[in-house]
């Protein structure tokens, strides 16, 4: 019995001392990715959180309505400013690194609803004007929530692959982000999570990327390494796990939106069906515009101009309006 409780003790020491040294590892992991990848922006406090944001600014003569753009899951901020943002120098651009994600803290609360709501406060907080909002992914959801219930906050919405609908199960990259116990998601994120991720990368942005391929300077440029760190692999778990309970409570409140909504899909779009996620929200939402083009999921990426001409055929209406 001795021998016994001594094996358990043993066994406990050595477990807790292998996790401490990998989680002493990935901190020292998580600062080189962030030597690599650093702030692009600067932060602001909003609601108690202090948001990491791009602000291009306002300059004299840009024209209106100004665009704010919300990435997705296990994303960052540097996804969109890698070739899309750029594309418009007459506007004033905003783009926010979600909270949990880039530089951004996490939030008490990640559920689409509470970033909708802090959306809206970082509107109020930066003085934009009724921007035109862009989202992509699940920043597509969390645009959503923000019209759904901040609709005098913004002019129009125009989502790229936007989750609009639940779904089975998450996409196979992201499926071990999909543990319902917040210990076994802390225990995977800090110890070999980052590791795990980073072997698996090449698998995984193919599924992401596909029919298209991943620039290589992505990793950095784009910011991707960003969501392999630690707190970052905890927030997209986070972002995950109340969508079931959200988003069939959103959907029955989709054909009240007072807001233009239009939406853009890659035909071989990998991760979010264009059918499921496209085509039923538009009859939920008729008034809604639906564009379906050759690509994948990462059409900000890979198709820069195509994403950039559906976008300002969304600015035009808001000007013809």
């Amino acid at each position: 019995m001795l021998a016994l409780l001594i094996l358990l003790i043993s066994l406990l020491f050595w477990g807790v001392f292998a996790v401490g040294a990998l989680a002493l590892f990935n901190i020292a992991l998580s600062r080189f990715i962030e030597a690599l990848v650093p702030p692009q922006g600067r932060f602001i406090e909003v609601d108690g959180l202090r948001l990491h944001v791009f602000d291009s600014g306002e300059k004299p003569g840009q024209r209106q309505p100004p665009i704010l753009f919300i990435h997705g899951l296990m994303g960052q901020l540097a996804n969109l400013s890698y070739a899309l943002a750029p594309l418009f120098p007459e506007r004033r651009v905003v783009l926010i690194d979600r909270p949990g994600s880039g530089y951004s803290p996490a939030a008490p609360s990640q559920s689409l609803k509470a970033q909708g709501d802090l959306v809206a406060k970082a509107i109020e907080t930066l003085k934009l004007q009724k921007p035109l909002v862009v989202g992509h992914s699940l920043g597509g959801a969390v645009a959503l929530a923000l019209a759904l219930d901040h609709s005098s906050s913004l002019s129009g919405l125009a989502l790229i692959a936007p989750l609009t609908q639940p779904v089975a199960a998450p996409p196979k990259p992201f499926g071990a982000l999909a543990l319902h116990s917040r210990l076994a998601i802390w225990l995977g994120a800090w110890t070999l999570g980052p590791v795990v991720t980073l072997m698996s990368s090449n698998t995984a942005r193919k599924t992401v990327f596909a029919p298209e391929p991943m620039a290589p300077d992505y990793w950095n440029r784009g910011g991707a390494i960003l969501s392999t760190r630690p707190a970052a692999l905890v927030a997209a778990a986070r972002d995950i796990k109340d969508q079931p309970r959200e988003l069939p409570v959103m959907a029955a409140r989709y054909s009240s939106l007072k807001t233009p909504v239009a939406i853009l899909f890659g035909a071989q779009d990998q991760l979010l069906d264009p059918k499921a996620q496209g085509e039923v929200f538009c009859a939920q939402y008729p008034q809604a515009e639906l564009t379906i083009i050759d690509g994948g999921h990462m059409l900000p990426v890979t198709q820069p101009r195509a994403t950039e001409s559906f976008i300002r055929k969304s600015l035009q209406r808001l000007d013809a309006g």
